[in-house]
């Protein structure tokens, strides 16, 4: 059997992530030829992936300047490279992706499952929107992160063959002892709401021995790395507050630390916070659209926050910062819930779904 997964890039991203965890899976696979097909603007491979699986990407750069003609090179590079490799399925990340994915296939015998991994009723512009809704039918089958994605999916009449899969999130044994650090981590973009993170670290009470820990790297050319520096400097917490930018490793942050603290609007799955939960981390999260109400229970193996009321947000921060017994209580609850997510586990869902009918 031949797979081919098609997604942008093997950057350091949750969706790339989960992408390398699926290949690394699947290699595992008796009789199977794993196949990976990269046509975004950088096409890196950064994570980590099996020497079996073969990787395709166009050997010309891709110029924003000439943003229109090298999208269709692209999809036209996708649509040539399928057809040489005839694949017995195909398995496509990411909106806006998907749908070059589906223009690049139209025609062709191949079965072509796709999944969404943002905030699912995410509007992507008068074109991308109309082109989903013309082109997300066309695929054998849609992977929806949560129920409410499902829902959306569903509402919108994207697709009919429908499977709710979460995302792997990897087993964390974490050996060092949890420090006085409340930490974050995700791509610092605007929904992420960092900076109200900091605002409110700097209003918390008796917090001298604690520290904020940013982990995440600048994203879609903005430079809000540079304003968290700045608004760091101005409150005067530059001993307590570590902007540490983006990591390939991320495990020992989340194993050091106590408490996890998400603020995230607009999510699909949440990766890091399922990961703060495998390493035991005390969970703190805003109950956005998609993603943290799937994992957190309220009270029970963390606290899940209406989005934007940031007086509750502050008062439970506050207590978890004071309860070891509650932080305690919360960590071994999470990494129990985790469970459900471990990475064979999910892969083994995608696995069965995408290859079903064959």
């Amino acid at each position: 059997m031949i797979i081919i997964c098609i997604i942008h890039s093997l950057g350091i991203g949750g969706m790339e992530r989960v992408m390398a965890i699926l290949l690394r899976h699947f290699a595992q696979e008796e009789e199977i030829e794993i196949h990976v097909v990269l046509y975004g603007r950088k096409r890196e491979v950064l994570q980590t992936i099996p020497n079996p699986v073969k990787v395709h990407k166009p050997t010309w750069a891709f110029n924003n300047k000439k943003r229109t003609w090298h999208t269709l090179k692209s999809i036209a590079f996708v649509r040539r490279t399928v057809k040489a490799i005839q694949p017995d399925t195909i398995l496509s990340f990411g909106e806006m992706w998907n749908n070059l994915a589906l223009l690049a296939l139209i025609g062709l015998p191949y079965p072509i499952f796709i999944s969404d991994r943002r905030k699912p009723n995410k509007d992507l512009g008068w074109l991308q929107n109309r082109l989903r809704d013309r082109l997300y039918p066309r695929a054998a089958g849609y992977i929806a992160q949560t129920e409410k994605a499902k829902d959306v999916a569903l509402q919108k009449s994207w697709n009919t063959n429908i499977r709710v899969v979460g995302n792997p999130i990897p087993a964390m044994d974490c050996q060092q002892e949890q420090e006085n650090i409340i930490l974050s981590v995700g791509r610092l973009i605007p929904t992420k709401n960092s900076d109200r993170l900091i605002q409110l670290f700097s209003r918390l009470e008796n917090a001298e021995d604690w520290k904020l820990c940013i982990v995440g790297g600048d994203a879609k050319q903005m430079n809000i790395s540079q304003q968290l520096a700045r608004q760091v400097e101005s409150l005067g917490l530059e001993d307590c507050v570590i902007l540490e930018g983006a990591q390939r490793n991320v495990k020992p942050y989340y194993c050091c630390s106590k408490i996890f603290a998400f603020m995230s609007t607009s999510e699909g799955f949440p990766n890091v916070l399922g990961e703060a939960m495998a390493a035991g981390c005390a969970c703190i999260a805003y109950d956005c659209v998609a993603g943290p109400s799937d994992m957190i229970d309220d009270g029970i193996n963390g606290f899940l926050i209406p989005e934007g009321n940031e007086k509750l947000y502050l008062k439970k921060l506050q207590l978890l910062m004071k309860d070891f017994d509650l932080r305690s209580k919360f960590g071994k609850a999470a990494r129990k819930k985790m469970k459900q997510f471990e990475a064979s586990e999910i892969a083994g869902q995608f696995y069965e779904f995408i290859t079903e009918r064959l």
